[in-house]
């Protein structure tokens, strides 16, 4: 087999393995809300602690992987990425529960952006796009976990056993794969940030990811909620099942249909199935219009992270890693923003009211890809 085989293989299970991890937290949202006896407005200032923490490691992984082959800060991040997903199961009280989801948070952030360097770096190695099949396997670990949650839930297995068998699982097979991973990936050039005015190809790129971030963030940590809450399911993990299926499935083609339709129409439709979906789902509020409009909303997020990713390697200003890593920071304050306001507004006016935040960053993908292509042109 050769060289960039293996390497796809092995950035195929971290991808894989991140997703698990990630979907293992998320589909457990509503067992710690009940746990600790949260209401809304609570639960959404616990969530703050993701973001937060996230923007504290984005300088640092955007060094780590300027000073050094993005396999080094990977292997890192993903042991102790293990090590806070089962201390977050293992938490008895709301502070080492903040603890446990910033460590999480932290080493995910480092984890992200060391991966999705070796993506790009791996890509420039085919003459075809594959950024976004390895967020597709990213999705596909998401409903992999999300299914593993589901029958946990079902058998009533407890949330301590769940998330330290995921957590070694995880790790275990991580490190029998590090050594085919991207090596020799550090960038020559473009590694230091140039504080001046921004560029505006990548701060529209950072836009429409942070419309991205939002609306992900908000349906990994609300979606089971929103099923448990409002639809009263007792198996509440269906909704974010669907949702993290379709985006699966969806992020194998979404390279495919941006060859077909153009990055600009991709956009466009991404922004307009989010909107639609969600509003399935809120104004009719039964069970099989909701997983509809999640399958939709599920679509409509899928491509958005792989091109948004995919465009900042193109930057003619920065290295790969550091134009990842800025682009990043729109993310993570998509996450900061997004899921903590939902928590507010469902406090304020209740959940599938909250949920309408959604539709009108649906709405706003079209204007801000129009000006991203309007700058990308420029670029080129």
């Amino acid at each position: 087999m050769e060289l960039r085989a293996k390497q796809r293989i092995a950035l195929s299970i971290y991808f894989f393995l991140s997703g698990i991890c990630f979907a293992t937290w998320a589909s457990r949202i509503p067992t710690i809300k009940t746990f600790f006896d949260l209401n809304d407005a609570q639960l959404g200032t616990i969530l703050i602690a993701m973001p937060v923490s996230s923007l504290i490691g984005l300088p640092i992984s955007g060094w780590l992987v300027s000073k050094f082959d993005s396999r080094i800060p990977l292997i890192f991040a993903f042991t102790f990425f293990s090590i806070s997903l089962a201390s977050i199961g293992f938490a008895t009280s709301t502070f080492a529960l903040v603890c446990s989801i910033s460590g999480f948070a932290f080493c995910l952030r480092i984890l992200n952006i060391s991966i999705n360097t070796q993506s790009i770096t791996l890509q420039k190695k085919y003459e075809k796009r594959v950024v976004g099949a390895f967020h597709g396997l990213w999705s596909l670990g998401g409903v992999v976990g999300v299914g593993i949650s589901t029958l946990m839930v079902t058998l009533e297995i407890p949330i301590q056993m769940h998330m330290l068998s995921i957590a070694v699982f995880g790790l275990l097979v991580a490190l029998l794969t590090f050594k085919f991973t991207v090596k020799n990936d550090k960038s020559p050039s473009g590694n230091r940030l140039i504080i001046s005015k921004p560029d505006p190809y990548i701060m529209s790129l950072g836009i429409l990811i942070f419309f991205g971030a939002v609306c992900e963030g908000g349906m990994f940590d609300w979606s089971g909620v929103f099923f448990k809450e409002v639809l009263h399911e007792e198996v509440f993990t269906y909704g974010y099942l669907i949702f993290m299926t379709t985006m699966a499935l969806s992020r194998f083609f979404s390279d495919k249909l941006v060859n077909v339709i153009g990055i600009l129409k991709t956009y466009i439709l991404s922004g307009s199935l989010i909107a639609v979906g969600i509003l399935m789902a809120v104004v009719f509020k039964t069970f099989w219009m909701a997983l509809a409009g999640f399958f939709l909303v599920g679509f409509g997020t899928a491509a958005i992270f792989p091109v948004t990713m995919s465009l900042a390697g193109t930057s003619k200003k920065y290295s790969p890693g550091m134009a990842i890593s800025i682009i990043t920071t729109y993310a993570i304050l998509g996450m900061l923003i997004g899921p903590p306001l939902i928590g507010y507004l469902a406090h304020a006016f209740n959940l599938e009211n909250a949920f309408f935040l959604f539709v009108f960053i649906g709405i706003l993908f079209i204007p801000v890809a129009f000006k991203m292509m309007k700058y990308q042109m420029k670029q080129d």
